[in-house]
């Protein structure tokens, strides 16, 4: 983690972040970390996103119940299932004091096929996830010094070694992973413990949601697991570039 790189004109300066700060493992309570976080980046500006996966949803019922006022983010392709859109109304509805913000693209469905030929998302998926997610997602990091995010490292290899504090070199901002260490068995049971929110298609065989034309249903697949195989099926693509390289 390269603190030096943290840069003092975007109103933080490195010489407020020690490495001492961030010893944190598999035995860190999660509550605790989360009551640490907000009054050791108190003013800063702060952003979590969600695709309004179950981990997205449980972590922003989290930060929630601690009563602050956070803006939660996603990335609006323009593409969600409908089931994903209602689910963000009722997230909304259930937390009246968070602000559920979309930061997506403005690039419509018809200017990209315009641009780049129709069903791009068969053609360069990744390109199409540059359009319409990783540059927005850019866009939002410019202004933003702390990105809170609900990855976990049982949810694939590419994750397996991430921290529940780290810095991001990509977007040039300190990343918290509070689910770092979290399973999805732990993730089901907080959900059902807390009633919280969930998207309908973790009951209909779907472990992760995102775009309509990328995400299929994994035959056998509970809410209580978790797998990337129905995601860009018949590629070797496992991430949208988020939060890593494909």
């Amino acid at each position: 983690m390269n603190l030096a790189t943290f840069d003092g004109d975007r109103g933080v300066s490195s010489g407020e972040i020690s490495p001492e700060d961030f010893r944190f493992g598999p035995t860190t309570s999660t509550d605790e970390f989360i009551c640490w976080s907000l009054e050791r980046f108190k003013g800063w500006r702060t952003v979590l996103t969600t695709s309004f996966g179950m981990e997205g949803c449980a972590l922003v019922d989290m930060y929630a119940r601690r009563g602050v006022a956070l803006e939660v983010t996603y990335l609006d392709t323009m593409f969600f299932f409908p089931e994903t859109y209602e689910l963000i109304d009722r997230m909304r509805e259930r937390y009246p004091h968070l602000s559920f913000v979309n930061r997506g693209t403005s690039v419509t469905a018809e200017q990209q096929a315009a641009a780049h030929g129709a069903e791009l998302w068969k053609r360069d998926p990744d390109l199409c996830c540059r359009i319409r997610k990783v540059e927005p997602l850019r866009q939002l990091m410019q202004r933003a010094d702390i990105w809170i995010s609900a990855i976990r490292r049982s949810q694939g290899p590419t994750r397996a070694r991430v921290e529940m504090v780290e810095w991001d070199p990509r977007f040039n901002v300190l990343k918290l992973n509070p689910l770092a260490f979290w399973d999805r068995t732990d993730v089901w049971r907080y959900v059902r413990e807390n009633d919280v929110p969930y998207n309908a298609l973790h009951e209909q065989g779907y472990p992760t949601l995102g775009c309509t034309h990328c995400t299929k249903p994994v035959e056998g697949a509970a809410p209580d697991s978790y797998t990337r195989l129905g995601r860009w099926s018949g590629t070797d693509k496992t991430e949208c570039g988020l939060h890593f390289a494909k």
